[in-house]
């Protein structure tokens, strides 16, 4: 058979058999993963390269790559309402566009293929989705005081999810995205699960970030983030919980009953001295856990391979266990098991039936040597610098460390104009 394309000779990032292997891709899918000799219309050479499904950055705020290096070494809410807030309200869907492609093309240029975003202006961060290529799961991000005065912003994210979800070949779906227990109502949030019901749609959330979020929610409603959104039946739609830093052993009972799935946020939680999730209690009680680099301006980048690196040595150290999360579980956070988090069901393997987001990695750097075992050498001795060809829904994206998609030189050009009025001197 001949298939659409072929990339012939690789190496697979989850094998250590010492085979080569071609990967057989026809329309979005990877159609064959197999060591027969296979023929294609377009053939990828992959000799010394190593092949993995592109990682998926379970949580993020893309357009916040505006804000990088803004507002550095702070307290959250200190960084959010002294720094953050007061320069977002100078956005408009300009920058929120230019923005979300300056960080998609850094996502792409480093090997992540799908992306879980909360933010606003979310048309124009769809659009830039759109223009990319690279898959995305969007949420208008929502406050609200009362139902009535965060009801204009539900309005947005209902006609995002009716203008979008399933578009651009399916590569883009739509939560509603409720920001945090501390920024919405109880009957705001109660209008969003209703929403939620009425359209089939899921929901993304920051949930229990930080110890005094935790406090302040137990202090005015006698309960935990986890414990309230549980009281409000927020679980029964399906839930996405960013962070989860502070979760008690009877929230991670409550969550694995509900079948709550976790964006664990390790750098951006170290640099805002969040502290760090107890990833592998909850995987020991089998709790989904996908992994996100949370927005640029607290972390400060969108390298996905340094959030899998992370999560794997903060698990062990936290654990006192050096085999917590070892380094095939790391990669499974990072692809599959994110891609579970985010709603998505054939994303996240190098299988026939996936879609066909690949990424290939250059091993000819001496960081690839001896090649004992390929899991190993991608989670602990590689870098995204070798990121060499990404493929999403079967398309090229990046080819020999080019984007073939975005212009990065006009990007940069209208990001620099438009930080002229988002952050002005």
């Amino acid at each position: 058979m001949t298939y659409d394309i072929v990339i012939k000779d690789v190496e697979l990032a989850d094998r250590s058999d010492n085979k080569k292997y071609s990967i057989g891709i026809n329309g979005s899918n990877i159609a064959y993963v197999g060591t027969d000799p296979v023929e294609g219309h377009d053939i990828i050479d992959g000799r010394d390269h190593l092949a993995a499904p592109g990682w998926v950055n379970a949580h993020t705020h893309v357009a916040m790559t505006l804000f990088r290096s803004y507002a550095d070494d702070m307290v959250l809410m200190d960084w959010l309402q002294n720094k953050i807030w007061p320069m977002e309200n100078n956005l408009d869907g300009r920058a929120v566009y230019w923005g979300s492609l300056l960080g998609i093309a850094e996502m792409i240029r480093t090997g992540t293929t799908c992306f879980a975003d909360m933010y606003f202006f979310m048309e124009e961060t769809a659009k830039a989705v759109g223009d990319s290529g690279i898959r995305a799961v969007l949420s208008r991000g929502l406050t609200g005081s009362s139902a009535a005065d965060g009801a204009s912003r539900l309005e947005e994210n209902t006609e995002l999810y009716k203008n979008w979800n399933g578009a651009c070949n399916d590569r883009i779906h739509v939560m509603l995205g409720p920001h945090a227990p501390y920024t919405c109502s109880n009957d705001y949030l109660e209008s969003v699960i209703a929403r939620a019901k009425d359209l089939g749609c899921e929901i993304h959330m920051h949930l229990a970030e930080t110890a005094g979020e935790v406090e302040d929610c137990k202090k005015k409603y006698g309960k935990t983030p986890i414990a309230l959104m549980e009281s409000l039946g927020m679980f029964d739609v399906g839930t996405l919980a960013a962070h989860c830093v502070h979760v008690s052993d009877e929230d991670m009972d409550i969550m694995a009953r509900h079948h709550v799935r976790v964006a664990h946020n390790p750098q951006s939680n170290l640099k805002l001295a969040s502290g760090i999730a107890p990833v592998a209690a909850m995987r020991k009680k089998g709790i989904t856990v996908g992994l996100g680099t949370d927005g640029a301006s607290s972390n400060n980048n969108l390298d996905m391979l340094e959030e899998v690196r992370l999560a794997a040595m903060l698990a062990k150290t936290q654990s006192g266990d050096p085999k917590a999360v070892p380094a095939s579980e790391a990669l499974a956070m990072g692809t599959w098991m994110g891609a579970e988090a985010v709603g998505l069901k054939n994303v996240g393997r190098l299988e026939a039936g996936q879609k066909a987001d690949i990424v290939l990695y250059n091993m000819d750097s001496p960081a690839w040597y001896p090649r004992n075992d390929r899991t190993s050498l991608l989670v602990y001795a590689g870098s995204s610098a070798d990121v060499d060809t990404v493929l999403v829904d079967g398309n090229i994206l990046l080819k020999k460390g080019e984007l073939t998609t975005i212009d990065l030189e006009k990007v940069v050009a209208e990001v620099d104009q438009c930080i002229g009025y988002v952050i002005p001197k």
